[in-house]
């Protein structure tokens, strides 16, 4: 079954009221007794004033994602009252910049005006674009709805997976350097250079693996 958004409600003065039902948000404009405000988010706003409106508080949860963020506003209890994703633009930013990247360095070899190229000219505390758009993007959403709701609280889920500890969970301290290609890292420069002077004109990478296991401790 597909879970239906509840449709914002603000009175005369443009105070976020409870969010009510797609079916009696439809009975209240074929009433009369509210306008559409704004089409998305749907929200109405009364015609009439109600001083009087108890106003519960909603939270607003959030889960940060690479492509998507998921926005979901919800009542003190758990229900879900409005659920949406918000589809990020990363990778059209980083196409727009290589692009006029791109551009630049053309017309630094024709015969147009000279632009030197940057570099080192950002501030310290910069985000790449990429990742500022999706920090403003989900900001924007937040005061949005801020604006639409009766926010009282905001959650953001912060997520951090171990995937070495969910392979071995005994894994701890150096152990974590010591992955499963260890062994072809662990050759040595010295190791290769005893290896020549051996007499061996070209090293196997075999059995510099090899050599390697035997003389680590």
């Amino acid at each position: 079954m597909t879970m239906q958004n509840a449709v914002f409600v603000l009175d005369t003065t443009k105070r976020p009221l409870a969010p009510c039902r797609p079916a009696r948000a439809r009975q209240l404009l074929r009433e009369g007794n509210a306008a559409v405000f704004r089409r998305y988010p749907f929200t109405l706003i009364q015609k009439v004033a109600t001083p009087a409106a108890v106003v519960p508080d909603l939270r607003l949860k959030l889960d940060p994602g690479n492509k998507t963020t998921g926005n979901a506003l919800t009542t003190v209890e758990g229900r879900v009252l409005f659920a949406a994703e918000l589809q990020h633009r990363g990778a059209v930013i980083k196409e727009a910049l290589e692009s006029r990247r791109a551009q630049r360095r053309g017309r630094r070899h024709r015969q147009t005006r000279y632009r030197a190229p940057r570099f080192l000219h950002r501030a310290g505390g910069w985000l790449p674009p990429s990742l500022q758009h999706r920090v403003a993007t989900a900001m924007t959403r937040v005061r949005r709805l801020g604006r639409y709701a009766p926010v009282a609280e905001l959650a953001v889920e912060r997520v951090k997976f171990d995937l070495q500890q969910m392979q071995g969970p005994e894994i701890s301290g150096v152990a974590y350097h010591r992955g499963a290609r260890h062994p072809h890292y662990a050759i040595t420069t010295v190791q290769r250079a005893a290896a020549l002077r051996a007499g061996a004109s070209a090293v196997d990478s075999r059995e510099l693996v090899r050599m390697a296991r035997v003389r680590r401790p």
